[in-house]
């Protein structure tokens, strides 16, 4: 089984291939369509189908583990889910189970700024049909994908102190981080030190400035996504009124 197997000899992934650039057309279009039809699918009942999908990850997850260790490429420097896009991933899992809006307030951040920043620059070998391929790209469209539901489909909204919940979550979070890459060795959330190749950590300073850069630029992202995304007042959801003179 080739399409399962370590070597990517017949599924050597190109950025912004023809696969590439089909899995962020499919992200464009899937993303109006629930805008478009958010009217139609919140009169549907779909409990069944978040729970369905909630373990259609879950499902994903452990058998991309155990394709590390079937391959022999498992190692805890790098193979523990602790990148942010892994924390968007059990985020996305909690939000479709609980329908909590404080996996909502998380995600929504997480998931747009990470999992986006992911599809178009994917850390990827493997191209299309091999299992990693749909692995990634299925994990990574549905971290957008769900918050974008719960927020037009269910009616969810960020506020200005779901912002301030993410930082600290983040906060809370990145200490944890460090101790076990220190135990090891790893680099989970480039927070020992700045990937070996180009990146945009290269503009944010040196360790452990960028830290600090980092965190500043995900406020400054996360205040975009707010305001974007916020619940609007109703003096801005009506149509501008033209009086005749």
């Amino acid at each position: 089984m080739k399409w399962f197997g370590g070597s990517n000899k017949n599924y050597q992934f190109e950025m912004f291939s023809g696969s590439h650039f089909a899995i962020l057309a499919l992200l464009l279009i899937v993303s109006i369509g629930i805008f478009l039809f958010r009217k139609k699918l919140g009169a549907i009942n779909l409990r069944a189908a978040e729970i369905g999908l909630a373990a259609s990850l879950m499902i994903f997850e452990m058998v991309y583990h155990l394709w590390m260790l079937h391959i022999g490429i498992w190692n805890s420097s790098h193979s523990i889910p602790l990148e942010l896009c892994n924390i968007s991933f059990f985020l996305t899992i909690l939000l479709l189970i609980t329908r909590k809006k404080l996996y909502y307030e998380i995600l929504l951040f997480t998931g747009i700024l990470g999992a986006s920043q992911a599809l178009v620059t994917p850390l990827l070998s493997y191209d299309f049909p091999h299992f990693r391929f749909f692995h990634f790209f299925y994990t990574h469209l549905m971290m957008i994908w769900v918050p974008l539901y719960f927020t037009w489909v269910k009616g969810y909204r960020p506020t200005i102190w779901s912002v301030l919940k993410l930082i600290v979550f983040i906060n809370v979070l990145m200490p944890v981080v460090m101790l076990i890459n220190k135990l090891v060795g790893g680099n989970y959330m480039f927070l020992s030190h700045k990937p070996d190749s180009a990146s945009l950590l290269d503009f944010l300073g040196p360790y452990p400035i960028y830290i600090l850069s980092m965190e500043g630029l995900l406020i400054v992202l996360s205040l975009i996504v707010w305001l974007a995304f916020r619940e609007k007042t109703r003096s801005q959801e009506q149509e501008p009124k033209y009086f005749a003179n």
